[in-house]
């Protein structure tokens, strides 16, 4: 036999009062009188009534659902191709490994965007919200984040991941805040954090440990708006201490650990510089691992930094200067600003900057 679902107006009449007030009492208690608000729990109890999130949504034109759309490069040209119904068709229950300090090669510690996501899906649960995700990587045309805008109350945008015109366009749907990099003059909701004042800072340190002598630089790709602040910053900090730009040795990466090895075998043919200052800790990492296995030794031989202080700069051999970003801050900032502008979408648009940490660790400061 098939039970009748209760609704809102079976509530409404056990309890003795309107379908406003059980809307009232279940979405704000404290706004309706104690022996009122009493009844109407009770018939919510005794019916055993759900509200629906769907007839909800569609009274107060809400989903319910924010979105969060990244390009997803962290990392995913190391992740090995796999076949998890293949691989556990014939598997064993369980296998046992001696760790020599490789059994979690393949695990790579939480980086960048990884934390960030956690920060907005905590912030997102703690505002009554779902997040989507959505991951941009081989999507030229920008049809994940179209579709997203048509499912989502409002998204969530990394800097440089959507083109300004599709951003534009997206923004006549739904609110939008962009995560990282400048606001420009647009009409968004940003978020970021102090990236060239930071990197400006760590350059300055390493050329006092260089003995004003030029380091070389690790930049990120072209098209990152953080990638592009970052580079400003290192620039600045070099014409600030009188270092002819012409003397600089300039690398590009893309912000991978495979970059970072690249421009390692780069720099044992051209020769060392005294210091490399990495626009991000994963190229510094790649890097890191191509020196020491070519015998450098760091910092004696060359000065390494990074930036972003993801979990890896604790544990390599030497520990990684760094710059540490607030990641799960970030993450949370941008969905209270998305709520907020759900809320009051008149209101000028805002710009929130996170404070940075610089972290001078062994990697910066040789022994002398």
């Amino acid at each position: 036999m098939v039970t009748k679902t209760a609704t809102v107006y079976d509530v409404a009449e056990r309890a003795g009062v309107s379908i406003a007030t059980v809307s009232r009492v279940l979405r704000s208690p404290d706004a309706v009188r104690p022996s009122t608000r009493e009844r109407v729990l009770d018939a919510v109890i005794a019916l055993g009534y759900v509200p629906s999130g769907s007839a909800r949504g569609l009274a107060e034109r809400r989903t319910g659902v924010l979105g969060l759309y990244f390009p997803g490069f962290d990392a995913a040209e190391e992740a090995p191709p796999l076949d998890v119904l293949a691989a556990v068709a014939d598997a064993p229950p369980f296998t046992v490994v001696r760790d020599a300090g490789q059994a979690d090669a393949g695990h790579p510690p939480m980086l960048f965007l990884d934390e960030v996501l956690r920060g907005a899906e905590l912030e997102a649960w703690k505002q009554g919200f779902v997040l989507m995700v959505g991951v941009g990587r081989d999507d030229p045309d920008r049809s994940t984040v179209r579709d997203m805008a048509g499912r989502v109350d409002g998204l969530v945008v990394l800097a440089g991941s959507v083109p300004d015109a599709v951003l534009d366009r997206l923004a006549r749907r739904v609110p939008v805040v962009v995560l990282s990099g400048a606001a420009r003059g647009d009409r968004h909701d940003h978020v970021s954090v102090s990236n060239a004042e930071a990197m400006a800072e760590v350059a300055r340190l390493v050329v006092a440990q260089c003995a004003g002598r030029a380091p070389a630089y690790l930049d990120g790709p072209m098209d990152s708006p953080d990638g592009a602040e970052r580079r400003e910053g290192f620039l600045r900090a070099m014409s600030d201490l009188g270092i002819p730009t012409d003397d600089l040795m300039m690398m590009r990466g893309d912000f991978t650990r495979a970059s970072g090895r690249r421009a390692a075998e780069e720099l044992l043919d051209r020769g060392l510089p005294p210091a490399v200052v990495s626009a991000n800790d994963q190229m510094a990492l790649g890097m890191l691992e191509v020196l020491q296995a070519a015998g450098v030794k760091v910092p004696d031989d060359l000065l390494l930094t990074g930036f972003d202080g993801i979990d890896a700069t604790t544990s390599c051999r030497p520990p990684l200067t760094t710059v540490r970003q607030p990641m799960i801050e970030l993450g949370r900032a941008a969905v209270q600003v998305l709520a907020r502008r759900l809320e009051r979408s008149d209101d000028e648009p805002v710009h929130v900057r996170l404070p940075l940490e610089i972290v001078v660790r062994e990697s910066s400061s040789p022994v002398r």
